[in-house]
Parts: structure tokens; sequence; C-alpha cells
């Protein structure tokens, strides 16, 4: 029996087969924007599974799944036995019998790797308070629709090291990039959290103008991530100067784009002048959700298959 693969982190694809995901995911938006119908995966069911809200990642495979020809259930976990207790364990090896792949929306990693050791079809991580490699996967293919290869280039990483920076860090070590991070004080990159134990690809700065010079792209997410809102008036506090703002943009690249995984709250991390302005890529980016992830479940459940 061939051994499952799974995305769970950035760095569970090599390198070769990210750069496969992009190029069938340019092959795949292609035909959806031609109105072309591509049925691969006709009688799969994914089963996505939600702990943590959710609009583009739900919307994205959920779409997605149905523009490959197969078919997708919605699981909350507040309506389901996992939310009254069952373990992960048994209800991983319950799913992955009924269904041909999973998707989960959680918290704690440490449950979507649970799920994963005791499941018969793939898993894939639609975010976790440690990874979003999902989220990535479109930025990465965003950069490269607009701008092309992202190898050798800088990416400026702006507020908390949260789990887009950490998949961002992955990202950098497979792929040959450069992520420049800038954090206010205690808020810094936990380098085994982030599951990089190298600094060749990324370097930290106390002054986030610092950080976005000379970048290629300048990325940010919102300052209370979903599970810290408890958090969010000392977060507002310790943030004030971590706004991306047009000065910041100025001192990037000239060519610099501007992404945030949305949703934004405009006059925090970002002002309303950048994210709407001629640098932003966000909406294209959003969009790009649904085609990588078409072709990560294709790859999946198929393999990689011919252009």
């Amino acid at each position: 029996m061939a051994t499952i693969k799974h995305f769970l982190q950035y760095k569970d694809l090599t390198r070769s087969e990210h750069e496969y995901l992009f190029a069938r995911t340019a092959w795949l938006k292609k035909k959806f924007k031609a109105y072309e119908v591509h049925h691969p995966l006709f009688d799969r069911h994914l089963a996505m599974i939600f702990e943590k809200n959710s609009t583009r990642t739900r919307l994205s495979f959920e779409a997605g799944m149905q523009q490959l020809g197969g078919s997708s259930i919605y699981l909350n976990t507040r309506d389901t036995q996992l939310g009254r207790g069952e373990p992960v364990e048994d209800a991983a090896q319950v799913i992955s019998r009924m269904v041909d792949v999973v998707m989960i929306r959680t918290f704690e990693q440490e449950i979507i790797e649970r799920f994963a050791a005791n499941s018969r079809v793939p898993v894939i991580n639609g975010l976790t308070n440690e990874y979003h490699p999902c989220q990535v996967l479109a930025d990465i293919y965003t950069f490269i629709e607009q701008r092309g290869p992202i190898a050798g280039k800088t990416v400026a990483w702006i507020g908390d090291s949260n789990n887009m920076c950490n998949t961002w860090l992955q990202a950098a070590e497979l792929l040959d990039f450069n992520v420049h991070v800038s954090t206010p004080p205690g808020y810094e990159v936990e380098p085994e959290r982030a599951g990089v134990y190298s600094n060749a690809h990324f370097e930290q700065f106390n002054d986030p103008m610092d950080a976005a010079r000379d970048a290629h792209l300048v990325t940010t997410d919102v300052w209370t991530s979903m599970g810290f809102e408890s958090e969010n008036e000392e977060r507002k506090r310790d943030f004030a100067d971590w706004c991306v703002d047009a000065e910041m943009m100025k001192v990037a690249a000239k060519d610099a784009l501007f992404m945030h995984c949305l949703p934004a709250h405009r006059g925090e991390e970002v002002e309303a002048e950048v994210i709407d302005g001629p640098q932003s890529v966000v909406w294209e980016e959003a969009e790009n959700r649904l085609h990588v992830q078409k072709a990560l479940l294709e790859f999946l459940l198929l393999g990689e298959q011919k252009m």
C-alpha cells in the first residue's frame, strides 16, 4: 500500500512537488477562466472539519472540490461528537473510512497531527495556531503569477510571529528566498515553534522600516489571531508602530507587492491606502486559494498529472 501523503506543514512537500503544484495551479486556473469542465475527482468526497470560524477556507475548498467533480461535507466540531469529547484518534478512524480526503481547521497543531496519524486518507491543514500552509501556497503562487520566480527574492513580514510567519519561514528554506521579520519586543520568532532551525533564510529586525527596505513583497496579518482575543487591547498598544503604511511601502523595492491573508483591519495592521492601493494584490491572493487548493487536492488523491 502506498504511503499516504498529508499536507500539515509547508515542508511536508518537497521543492519539486511545490513547483509542480504552482505549474498545475496555472493550468487549472486557465481552464477555470475558460469555463472548461475538469472533473478528475468525480465521486470523490472531502470532509471539512472546522473548529475555527472561516470564510475563505470553507468557500475555496468547497467550491474547488465541486469544480473538480467531487463533493464536500461540512462538519463543525460543535455539531459533532468531537465537540462532546470523542477522541481525535477514534474520529479519524471513522471519518477516513467514509471519505477520500480530509481538511481540518483547528487550534493546536497536535490535533491535526494525531488525526493524520490515524487517518486512512490524506489530511490537509486548513489552519492551526502554528501553521497556515494553504494560505502561503496561494501567496507564493500569487507572487510567481505577478512577478515570476520567488527564489532569491525578499519577503518582509511585519507584525506578529504567528502561524503565517512560521509558514513563510518554512517556505523560504524550501524554495530559497529570504524573509525579513519585524515584530514588537516579546513577539519574536520562536524557531522551534516555527519548525525552522537555521537563520540562513531569515533575519529579524527591530525596526519594521528596516525589514521592509528593498523587499519584493511586504505582507502582514491581523494583530490578534483567533484564540488570542483576550490579548486584543494589549496587542493594539504593542503593535501600534507595526502598521504597514505608504511610507513603509516606499522603502520597499519599486515594484514591491503587498499581501494580506484577510480579513484585514484597515487602520490597524495596514492603512487603507496600501491595501486598496496599486501595489496590493490581496484579491488575487484570495482567489488563488481556490486554484492552489484544487491542485493540492488533485495531487494528494491522484499524484502528478500530465499538462
